[in-house]
């Protein structure tokens, strides 16, 4: 049977594999610096980290016919049954708080009384830090009842604490714990009697932190604050960020991409309680908890710059303060130190972009004078000029857009953000003005060079080596669709136009002309790309791809790498979080003016 998941999250604490079947949480993921990248606690095979319970009259009754839904387009909530009792469940994961909730409230609607033990019960089996690959963390497990907090509290330790977390519970509790083979068991237990159209409701409280006292403190926080509390304070920070269209499936896809990029695209870590970003908080994304200048400030960066200026402006201080001495390098660790080495040109002008972006949209200049920001800038011209063709205004890249090996080393695509960034810092820094004249050469040479005939009409090639030598080909992750958006031309420009039909076209190797989902893939990852769809949509091509994202199924909702051509389910790259991002930006600027109420 297939899975589906529900994800959700704040700041501290992801919840990545919300079993929508069982209700029960897989597993736990925070970042850490010390690790440079994610820590991932999971369950067992058969058993999760963390599932309700529920036993009727001395039966266990299994929680049957769930029904999913979201508060305020992000916190889960299910409804079902469990024997003769509905059962409804809330997952919330409170902003600003080092932890999470779990609340469960039983209602009888029979005509008979019972008695009822219900909770919640699991197996902390494993310990994995993610990046590219996952390895298992190696360290000791531990289970005990702190006798400060009166608390169970799981933890690990290398000699010193590695972490912890704990729970704790806004009624009486039972609690037991046995540490076997397989990992440590666990169950949280209360008991009540249940009259005829009676209702009950408990909280579970889970606090983290980097040891016993830090992670049942966390909980005892959110437990005084009280769950209605942290519930309406995590909605009203929601609402605040939403967006509404005319639409409603519009409104539901893009707020639940929303919170899904806000929350595991950027995060603190557990350690030394910093934002970073990442690619994405879910080990279900094959390469989850990396750093791209790419990926974060040209995909994610805009819709949250959108729903949220002030941690924008976090974001870029993070990229010139821990990434940038590696700006324009494959991909790094979230610590700023070399994960994969490699040169790519859309990374190195990713920064200045997303810096403009920002600064054009608050008008808060007062960013373009910190130290970090000045020095990064400088290292991008420093490193841009080392890339410079020895005769010609045109700037060589090692690595393509979708971190694949390029044929020849000039991209059009790549380019174009050159030019587009040159001018933006002409603009940004009146004392470089020089630096407009240089982007005015760029673009001379792109039209010169990187215009190619075919069949009697102009195209833009994909890269060229000026030699004569160049190709017909485009990828999603920088897409030449995407120069109008960009500033590069108008898109009734006749060279953009042509190249579009030419890479649309059915005759062309990645185009799925002719499918349900009409639009372009690259070889890696053969099938349509949502990233396509966002380009399409900032190109203008809103009704088709308005259609397809009213039946898209994509990873449950949220944005993935690739599609199926014919049934839209997710084919490659689940729980990619900076591509839910760029989707969400693309559909503002799409359909901002269609806001519903």
């Amino acid at each position: 049977m297939e899975t589906n998941y529900c994800p959700t999250g704040n700041e501290m604490v992801s919840l990545p594999r919300l079993n929508e079947r069982t209700a029960g949480i897989e597993d736990l993921t925070f970042l850490h610096m010390g690790y440079k990248g994610l820590v991932d606690l999971r369950g067992g095979e058969d058993e999760p980290l963390i599932q309700p319970f529920v036993q009727v009259n001395g039966a266990d009754c299994p929680l049957e016919g769930l029904r999913w839904s979201r508060l305020g387009f992000w916190v889960p909530r299910f409804t079902g049954r469990a024997g003769p009792l509905d059962v409804e469940g809330v997952v919330l994961t409170p902003v600003e708080e080092r932890g999470f909730v779990i609340r469960l409230e039983l209602h009888n609607p029979g005509d008979a009384g019972c008695e009822v033990k219900f909770g919640l019960k699991g197996l902390w089996a494993s310990a994995w830090h993610c990046v590219n690959e996952d390895k298992p963390l190696e360290g000791s497990k531990h289970c005990f009842e702190s006798a400060w907090n009166g608390s169970l509290v799981f933890d690990m330790r290398c000699g010193a604490p590695m972490f912890a977390f704990a729970p704790m519970c806004d009624a009486p509790c039972a609690s037991a714990f046995a540490e076997a083979e397989e990992g440590i068991a666990y169950r949280l237990e209360c008991c009540c009697e249940l009259a005829p159209g009676a209702r009950r409701a408990v909280s579970f409280y889970w606090g983290l932190g980097f040891e016993e006292v830090a992670a049942a403190t966390s909980a005892k926080e959110m437990l005084r604050q009280g769950y209605e509390y942290e519930r309406e304070r995590t909605l009203r920070w929601l609402e605040a960020r939403a967006c509404r269209f005319a639409d409603e499936a519009l409104t539901g896809l893009y707020n639940l991409n929303l919170f899904f990029c806000i929350f595991f695209s950027t995060g603190v870590t557990l350690d030394s309680e910093e934002l970073v970003l990442v690619t994405s908080r879910s080990p279900r994304y094959y390469v989850s908890a990396a750093y791209w200048d790419r990926d974060s400030l040209l995909w994610s960066f805009p819709a949250v710059l959108d729903a949220d200026p002030a941690l924008a402006r976090r974001m870029l201080e993070y990229a010139f303060g821990r990434q940038r001495r590696n700006f324009g390098v494959h991909s790094r660790l979230i610590d700023g130190t070399v994960l994969e080495p490699g040169f790519e040109l859309d990374e190195l002008m990713a920064p200045v972009l997303a810096l403009e972006r920002y600064t054009d949209a608050t008008g808060d200049r007062s960013l373009l004078e910190e130290g970090d920001v000045k020095k990064g800038v400088r290292s991008v011209l420093e490193k841009l000029a080392q890339r410079r063709h020895p005769d010609l205004a045109l700037y060589s890249t090692f690595l393509q857009p979708t971190d694949d090996e390029r044929v020849y080393p000039y991209l059009t695509y790549d380019n174009v953000l050159v030019w587009r960034a040159l001018r933006a810092l002409a603009r940004l820094y009146p004392e470089h003005g020089e630096l407009a004249e240089r982007a005015a050469a760029v673009r001379e040479a792109i039209l010169t060079h990187c215009v190619k005939t075919r069949d009697q009409k102009p195209y833009y090639a994909w890269s060229v080596d000026v030699e004569g030598h160049w190709d017909v080909y485009d990828e999603p992750p920088g897409s030449l669709l995407l120069l109008p958006w960009l500033g590069f031309c108008e898109q009734d420009d006749e060279i953009w136009r042509n190249t579009v039909g030419m890479i649309c076209a059915p005759e062309y190797a990645y185009s799925f002309a002719g499918h349900p989902i009409a639009m372009i893939g690259c070889p890696h990852a053969p099938h349509p790309w949502l990233l396509s769809i966002a380009n399409s949509l900032l190109c203008g091509r809103r009704d088709k791809c308005l259609e397809i994202l009213r039946d898209i199924r994509m990873d449950n909702g949220i944005a993935c790498e690739s599609v199926h051509e014919d049934t839209g389910e997710c084919t490659t790259g689940e729980a990619f979080a900076t591509c839910a991002g760029f989707l969400c930006h693309a559909i503002k600027a799409a359909f901002a003016g269609e806001k519903g109420e």
